[in-house]
């Protein structure tokens, strides 16, 4: 019955389920690489710029809580067991929901503060565009991949765009990334989940996925056009009233 057992979750792993765990595996060392010396590995840091309000360290236990809950549920599925997967996607809406309003207040907090956002040689209303399309596209990818739970293709790569939305933030902490200060690398680098996406679909597929294609595209087109917009007057008269909110 044991060699039954084990023949039956070996054969559960299919190479799409490879891939998928993959990605979230690879996805959460990114992010522990990129807040390693800010948030995981603080202690042995010193040095390392790190935020003294307490939102932020609350925000980074559900960002983490997100990535852990990603590569369990991506294994669950990998596992075949889509049931405790489901289960579990509750606490995957709860910590989407705090991720979200957490989000939201900690880059509000950040664009108060007269140093603005740590090491950013960007004033704070106009880098604030960059932290607000991310939870806006996170909102968005993630709600439609809860709207098609019952669609695991589609489900899965809103999933997984979800996360490419957090990444940039990670490898923009990442060394020698940090150096360049250039918010493409950063954005550039995270595309790259996007891209090896597109390649799974066109391997298994033969065509892109419509959530990749337009998804992606969508999220990749948003890159340049939310710098062009950060120094516009209507922009900065925006996020003006809006970091009014929480003053």
């Amino acid at each position: 019955m044991e060699n039954i057992a084990a023949s039956r979750a070996r054969s559960s792993w299919t190479a799409e389920r490879r891939f998928f765990t993959g990605m979230a595996i690879a996805m959460l060392l990114v992010a522990y690489v990129g807040f390693a010396r800010s948030f995981f590995l603080r202690p042995l840091f010193p040095e390392w710029p790190s935020p003294s309000e307490p939102i932020f360290y609350v925000h980074g236990a559900f960002f983490s809580a997100w990535c852990v809950l990603l590569v369990a549920q991506a294994t669950l599925v990998g596992a075949g067991r889509v049931d405790v997967h489901r289960k579990l996607g509750v606490l995957g809406i709860v910590v989407a929901l705090g991720m979200v309003i957490l989000g939201v207040a900690g880059a509000l907090v950040a664009a108060n503060r007269p140093t603005g956002f740590n090491g950013v040689p960007v004033p704070p209303l106009q880098f604030l565009v960059v932290p607000l399309f991310d939870i806006a596209f996170f909102s968005v990818f993630f709600g439609l991949a809860v709207a098609n739970r019952a669609t695991p293709q589609s489900h899965k790569r809103y999933v997984m765009l979800a996360t490419v939305t957090l990444l940039a933030a990670a490898f923009a902490r990442w060394p020698y990334v940090w150096k360049l200060g250039n918010p493409f690398a950063y954005f550039g680098l995270s595309d790259l989940f996007i891209v090896a996406l597109a390649i799974w679909d066109f391997r298994t597929r033969g065509k892109l996925h419509p959530v990749t294609r337009w998804g992606g595209l969508a999220l990749i087109v948003s890159q340049p056009a939310r710098l062009a917009l950060s120094g516009t007057a209507m922009w900065l008269a925006f996020a003006s009233w809006l970091t009014g909110l929480v003053r």
